[in-house]
């Protein structure tokens, strides 16, 4: 197989573990955002569909259904060998993916084994989510039992198709429920490949549904639905917001939500600038910048700052950006027309308020939505492209010289996804650490493994995804008292 050829074998809904057409017979174009050139056509579902698939994943529930009283140790298998499955078709579905989202193939071929190793770690944990007894007062033994939720509605974004769909079936599967899956319109086909590894590892009957739409129809129908139980969501803050008004309309529903980021990076004079310096490039244009943890906020002491800068220009223009296959190429297109121009408009607001620009800051070429990463110093708290979530690869760098202060800028935000620390000295890390407001804090390093749960505080959303703790969010957690006889027999 070439670095190109990968025709999608599934462009259709799967419910009731059967590829259908949508009710409507709609469909939607997919795009490949590096030759703007049509991948294929893919099934729309609209809120008919949508309660066809919840209505399945319900029936697929049910207290004596194949998959409610399949052993624990039974579904990690399942889960063992699907993953089995995805890392055998790998190249096929990264090619997929490649296609659907603009990435280069490397990138995408590493997704799919990261995706594969947190499938491998949930099927690991599926007979591993027990309770504990519990010495309450009086003649009672008391223990607690965790249970699956059941229907829980899943939507993911474009950025990271592969990836996400493993960090939330990972966890949903393991405790037992059953999923209806909303893909993002922009990149569907990798989900698809993915769902069809697990009805061929035997996954039961209506346990994962795929509804591939739009977020204002289908999205809206499934985070609404009465008869799904938990929403597991990650993107914009915007969108966040409404699907937890949905979430709570007719019934109340458990929801995990991962939102928007803006890290503050922070390098103190005492650390390793020259791994520092590779470390914040690497971490904000990764993806292009589509990525919410990236940090986007470089807060640089003023002792270094000058040689920060250079060294992130020098890193910037190395960066080899275009065709995602090929090899030499860091990075590909950015996923769509509207999100390029939405990038630009965000560079040509950091130029109109200040802030210098070092490099980049254009469209690469005519066809493909490809920018040139961008960096920016002079950067400022009051200025839109230090407040506000790019999505692109741009680089604001800021200066500082007292640390109360930094951490008073790095927390005058509403975000709290992410934020890293460079120093070698641990005392002022931890410091650090422990005071600014984020969810996960690095120290040295950016730091995402399925063992580490992930997710942000304040508008950055709430609940947490991979580590055992996800486990605990598609779960509800029973408590059992039982009155002991004191009568003598």
């Amino acid at each position: 197989m070439s670095r190109t050829d990968a025709t999608p074998e599934h462009t259709k809904l799967f419910i009731n573990d059967e590829w259908l057409d949508s009710v409507s017979g709609k469909t939607f174009e997919c795009i490949n955002p590096a030759t703007e050139e049509k991948i294929c056509d893919v099934a729309e579902a609209n809120e008919e569909d949508v309660n066809k698939a919840v209505q399945v994943a319900a029936a697929a529930f049910k207290r004596n259904s194949p998959w409610r009283k399949m052993d624990a140790s039974a579904r990690g298998k399942i889960m063992m060998k699907a993953a089995d499955i995805i890392e055998q078709k790998a190249s096929f579905i990264a090619k997929l993916n490649m296609l659907d989202t603009g990435k280069t193939l490397n990138e995408c071929v590493a997704s799919v084994h990261g995706a594969v190793v947190v499938f491998r770690y949930y099927a690991g944990l599926a007979d591993k989510l027990g309770g504990k007894t519990i010495p309450s007062d009086g003649d009672f033994f008391t223990y607690t039992r965790a249970e699956p939720i059941g229907v829980c509605g899943v939507i993911i974004p474009w950025n990271f198709p592969i990836t996400l769909c493993s960090w939330k079936l990972g966890p949903a599967l393991a405790c037992g429920n059953t999923v209806v899956l909303k893909p993002s319109e922009l990149t569907p086909l990798a989900a698809l490949c993915i769902t069809a590894a697990f009805a061929e590892a035997g996954l039961p009957k209506g346990v994962l549904n795929v509804v591939n739409g739009f977020g204002p129809v289908a999205g809206a129908a499934l985070a609404s639905h009465p008869l799904v139980r938990k929403v597991s969501f990650t993107g914009s803050v915007v969108t966040g917001k409404k699907i937890l008004e949905m979430a709570a309309k007719d019934t109340l529903k458990k929801v995990t939500l991962e939102l928007g980021g803006k890290s503050p990076f922070v390098l103190f004079p005492d650390c390793d600038l020259e791994t520092a310096s590779t470390i914040c490039h690497n971490n904000v244009m990764f993806n292009n910048g589509q990525v919410c943890c990236a940090g986007t906020r470089n807060y640089v002491h003023a002792d270094i700052y000058d040689e920060f800068v250079a060294k992130s220009v020098s890193c910037a223009k190395a960066r080899k950006v275009g065709d995602p296959t090929d090899e030499g190429n860091q990075a590909g297109a950015l996923i769509s027309e509207p999100q390029m121009k939405k990038v630009l408009a965000y560079i040509e607001k950091g130029k109109a308020e200040g802030a210098k620009l070092e490099c980049g800051g254009e469209r690469i070429g005519d066809k493909g939505f490809f920018v040139q990463p961008t960096v920016f110093s002079g950067v400022t708290d009051d200025m839109t492209i230090a407040k506000e979530e790019i999505f692109g690869p741009v680089q604001s760098i800021l200066k500082f010289t007292d640390m109360e202060d930094v951490l008073d800028r790095c927390n005058n935000t509403e975000y709290g996804l992410a934020a890293a620390v460079f120093t070698k000295d641990m005392d002022r890390a931890l410091y650090m650490a422990h005071n600014l407001e984020a969810g996960m804090t690095w120290v040295n390093c950016p730091n995402i493994s399925s063992q580490t749960p992930f997710g942000g505080v304040k508008g950055s959303g709430f609940g947490r995804e991979l580590g055992e703790d996800a486990m605990k969010e598609f779960s509800h957690l029973k408590a059992v008292s039982i009155k002991v006889s004191s009568k003598n027999s």
